[in-house]
């Protein structure tokens, strides 16, 4: 046994050396080849942040560092991303929130329906203490979280009638991420919660497995989901923030400057991400408009928020008023 864990460090070692060759079969010119996988496809903010870190930390590495980047779920879906994360097979994983709470459930509370008023709030609780104490958990199961870039705020389409008031969402079946507070979220509005992976999303949309979805502008158009939904409703439910995970075991590899390049960098990755997400949201609304789908920009939210209140008091013993408290007081 003890042989053959010693063959797996040999070979994991000479993985994030760079002795194999990278994706384009050229020979590696560094000494550290780190792979990052994201979901999303070549024109999304996460694969725009993903260059950018590439960037930096090629630069502030001096070259000792190369990122090898994945989209379109070419590394398998979020879990799957996030389990090679924690042995070392993946180095970077930028993603949503929902499946890491399977690994620190803390993470929940990002997915509770309408818990920032605005992205400046968002800033404050993610970029501060409270950000720190939900990725707390992280480094006991081989995971680093290096900041939270953005997915933007999530909307409702569906291919069955236009939605104004949390009563028209109801008796639809919509998509969720496996995650209980989006269940709870579909489930308070009247409709039925149907967990699909993101991959198989568009094929579920067109063969009318499901209704409809909730994601943000960037997801719904450069997915093509509007080619087989009919509305959209900015219902601006929930701010989408995206883990930037690295894994434990990679970072305690490296020595100690280039820890501080992949730190330095990825702080600013997170800021440019956060910066192309705002502007790209715009433009999207935009080309939206030009498409088919019928948009409601102007829903009841009001009602929305007063039909998810149960799905607060579900969560409240295991997330902690506490907690909710001082999100409050972040406004």
């Amino acid at each position: 046994m003890r042989v053959y864990f010693s063959i797996l460090s040999i070979l994991f070692l000479l993985f994030v050396s760079g002795c194999s060759s990278n994706v384009n079969g050229k020979e590696p010119d560094a000494e550290y080849v780190l792979r990052l996988g994201h979901l999303q496809t070549e024109t999304h903010p996460y694969h725009k942040g993903a260059l950018k870190f590439k960037e930096l930390v090629e630069e502030k590495s001096n070259g000792r560092i190369r990122i090898d980047i994945f989209p379109s779920s070419q590394l398998g879906n979020g879990r799957d991303q996030i389990e090679g994360a924690q042995i070392g097979s993946i180095h970077f994983h930028i993603g949503s929130v929902a499946p890491v709470t399977n690994f620190a459930p803390k993470f929940n509370l990002l997915n509770l329906p309408y818990l920032f008023e605005s992205r400046e709030h968002a800033f404050r609780v993610l970029d501060g203490e409270i950000g720190k104490e939900i990725a707390s958990d992280l480094e006991n199961r081989g995971l680093i979280n290096l900041g939270y870039m953005e997915n933007g705020w999530r909307h409702m389409t569906n291919n069955k009638k236009p939605i104004k008031t949390s009563a028209d969402a109801a008796k639809l079946k919509l998509r969720v991420q496996e995650s209980p507070p989006y269940i709870s979220f579909v489930k308070a509005l009247g409709s039925t919660p149907v967990p699909v992976p993101f991959g198989e999303l568009y094929t579920a949309l067109e063969q009318k497995v499901v209704d409809g979805q909730e994601n943000p502008l960037a997801q719904i158009y450069l997915n093509k989901f509007q080619e087989v939904q009919s509305y959209l409703t900015l219902t601006s439910h929930n701010y989408d923030a995206a883990v930037f995970l690295m894994s434990k075991t990679t970072y305690d590899t490296l020595p100690n400057e280039l820890q501080r390049a992949v730190s330095e960098a990825s702080k600013e990755a997170v800021d440019y991400e956060r910066k192309i997400a705002m502007e790209d949201e715009k433009k999207l609304l935009e080309d939206l408009k030009k498409t088919e789908i019928e948009i409601e920009e102007n829903p009841d939210l009001e009602s929305f928020k007063e039909a998810v209140k149960p799905v607060y008091e579900e969560f409240e013993e295991t997330i902690g008023k506490e907690l909710f408290d001082k999100i409050e007081s972040l406004k």
